[in-house]
């Protein structure tokens, strides 16, 4: 098998998913997709709680010692938060889905909607979060650069039966523009891929935890997300999983 082929069965499973969840989803009522998308939340949760463990890792509080591995999250997730916020990710990925929901309705020959539709918002929330699950977690990165160092696909495409999955209720809830989360799969998922058949391992094992929990916690925005509770900002927090492992570096190379 080539490198690569993780992510094209990924992206696979996603694009079926979804229209099976579309398919399901004309035939629930809005009552039943709540409750889909709060049972998703809760697994997300669960995903999240078993990443955010990585905060005991051995390797890393060997590295950084036993106190420092939460401050490195928590500079990790303030700093980038900072720079989200000015570089405007979070707008900037909703910008895009709106962008994306206009130039396929133009091609279906419809008129574009303007304003905030509901329409609008239901593609713009379906893009942004299920890019959000599916490209934010310790089975992106780790699954990713060992299919590009050679290493399998295996990773990879225990995620990709999870995503099809999460899909479909994705889909059922929150319609195609949970299709539209290809894309950013294949951006994230193939650019470390790449950087993976290039560079190699890359990332020790402590650098691995600290992205690892990181990233963990910011699956926990993305669950509140879900079950409503609150519209966490989670594509401004992203920088922090480049910066959790430059702080685990730099701690390590003070002591």
């Amino acid at each position: 098998m080539f490198p690569g082929i993780g992510t094209v069965v990924n992206m696979s499973t996603v694009l079926v998913g979804t229209s099976l969840g579309v398919l399901l989803g004309h035939r629930l009522g809005q009552r039943t997709r709540d409750v889909v998308t709060d049972a998703l939340g809760l697994v997300t949760l669960l995903i999240a709680a078993s990443s955010a463990t990585s905060i005991g890792d051995p390797a890393w509080s060997a590295a950084v010692g036993t106190s420092a591995p939460m401050l490195i999250v928590l500079g990790a997730l303030v700093l980038g938060g900072i720079i989200g916020s000015v570089l405007g990710i979070e707008q900037r990925l909703e910008g895009f889905g709106g962008w994306l929901q206009a130039r396929l309705r133009a091609r279906a020959g419809r008129r574009p909607q303007t304003g905030g539709g509901t329409d609008r918002q239901r593609f713009i929330e379906g893009f942004v979060t299920s890019s959000l699950v599916f490209c934010v977690g310790p089975l992106t990165i780790l699954g990713a650069l060992n299919d590009g160092l050679g290493n399998g696909a295996d990773q990879l495409f225990l995620k990709s039966a999870l995503d099809g999955f999460a899909a479909i209720a994705f889909a059922a809830s929150l319609g195609w523009g949970v299709a539209a989360s290809v894309l950013a799969l294949l951006a994230v998922q193939g650019s470390l891929t790449v950087l993976g058949a290039v560079l190699g391992d890359v990332l020790p094992d402590a650098q691995v935890a600290a992205l690892t929990a990181t990233g963990g916690l910011m699956l926990v925005g993305v669950a509140l997300r879900l079950l409503r509770i609150r519209q966490v900002p989670v594509g401004d927090l992203l920088p922090g999983l480049v910066i959790a492992p430059v702080l685990t570096a730099a701690v390590a190379a003070l002591r």
